[in-house]
């Protein structure tokens, strides 16, 4: 597999704290894999191009796309983030950061091959000046890449409830708005999925595979990485019996999706039960406090009992 490698560690920097407004590099599991694998996709589609990331937000994602695009522009309303982001990654060539409103983009016409912005859409009132702007700094050939939640499972299936989330969008309304400054429209859909998989052990074309290393180097190829559990094989006299796959990975599922929806379940229950803890262990820290309290007002009773007694 070839490698793009972007390390998230080249300083020692902070981190910005998570607030849930924006995603940092150091949160883990699911909102992980989600925001990775959008700029993982996003990357491979940057090869050599002038990039604009809108809503950069900590500067993470700018920096996958700066390893292959030949320069990128990150760019941030809040003046925190594109501190921290050019305090980070200063170490990687071609990539700079801006503050400035994405509904008022301070670049020129036509400035970029490509403009990426991830989970911006549903965080702003102003859609509409929002794409505008996109359109009016792409070079006539250039590519929106933009990603948003689909309110009808984010919201009303999962029951999510984002406070940050100003207008979010059905899918027909998502593409009724994309519409009205781009023409061509193709939507993907992203999803984190539990299922079983069975794949082609040698090299399969088709199938496009990307993996982050530890050291935040992005690996894709056409072989899956992983180890199996189990070998499928299929054997014949000749080679030239074996039939020709029509693909090199096979996905299988139920229709309820029943592993994501008991992990999905226990992820909630587990996330309540630390909200519940933390309530809980301040109640005893403020019971202890009130008992502490108590025992040093019996204390100096006992004490002006006993010297009342000696005195009679």
């Amino acid at each position: 597999m070839g490698s793009a490698k972007v390390s998230q560690k080249d300083t020692e920097n902070q981190a910005l704290p998570f607030t849930g407004e924006r995603f940092t590099p150091e949160c883990v599991r699911e909102i992980w894999y989600e925001h990775m694998h959008r700029y993982a996709v996003a990357a491979s589609l940057c090869a050599g191009k002038q990039v604009l990331d809108a809503a950069c937000g900590e500067g993470y994602g700018s920096a996958i796309l700066a390893a292959r695009a030949a320069s990128v522009t990150g760019l941030d309303i809040d003046p925190e983030a594109v501190t921290h982001a050019r305090e980070r990654y200063a170490a990687l060539s071609g990539l700079s950061f801006e503050q400035g409103d994405c509904a008022q983009l301070p670049f020129e016409d036509d400035s970029f091959d490509r403009v990426v912005s991830f989970e911006t859409l549903e965080h702003l009132e102003a859609q509409e000046a929002m794409l505008s702007e996109f359109r009016r700094v792409l070079k006539a050939d250039g590519l929106l890449v933009i990603s948003s939640p689909d309110k009808a499972v984010y919201t009303e299936q999962q029951g999510n409830d984002n406070p940050f989330h100003v207008r979010e969008l059905y899918r027909e309304e998502l593409e009724t708005l994309l519409h009205q400054q781009f023409p061509a429209v193709r939507l993907l859909g992203q999803k984190l999925l539990f299922q079983s998989a069975i794949w082609s052990l040698d090299p399969a074309p088709g199938v496009r595979l990307q993996q982050q290393a530890p050291d935040g180097a992005v690996y894709e190829g056409e072989q899956m990485p992983h180890a199996p559990v189990y070998f499928v094989a299929l054997c014949a006299a000749e080679p030239e019996l074996l039939p020709a796959l029509p693909s090199g990975l096979w996905l299988f599922d139920d229709v309820e999706e029943s592993v994501y929806a008991h992990y999905y379940q226990e992820i909630r229950r587990c996330m309540a039960a630390d909200v519940m803890l933390v309530e809980q262990n301040e109640e005893i820290a403020r019971l202890r406090a009130a008992l502490d309290t108590a025992r040093q007002e019996t204390g100096q009773g006992a004490s002006w009992l006993g010297r009342l007694f000696r005195r009679s």
